[in-house]
């Protein structure tokens, strides 16, 4: 949390100066770090959209009984399955008690 809100400062201050710079009658730096900062927090935005986390699995959710170990976290993953939707959610044994999964 701490990095992405650094990295969101830092480009908004690069988009800032950028702006400034436009303004002050230097446009092809300004434009440059103007660009920069924009590409960064647009990254930041979609990084926060793609890798958000799931919803725990409600009352609805039934378990298959699959179970497995993810070989990259070592961890344990329970599978779920939504009846309704056909969706499945995987949770590790640290998801239990946090709300995510």
């Amino acid at each position: 949390m701490r990095l992405r809100r650094a990295v969101t400062i830092g480009a908004a201050a690069l988009a800032a100066i950028g702006t400034v710079l436009c303004l002050a009658g230097m446009p092809a730096p300004g434009a440059q770090l103007l660009g920069l900062g924009v590409v960064v927090l647009v990254g930041v935005a979609i990084e926060r959209w793609r890798y958000r986390t799931t919803p725990r699995p409600g009352a609805d959710w039934q378990p298959t009984g699959e179970r497995f170990v993810d070989p990259e976290s070592g961890r344990s993953v329970d599978v779920f399955y939504d009846p309704k939707t056909g969706e499945r959610r995987y949770r590790t044994d640290g998801d239990r008690g946090a709300g995510t999964g």
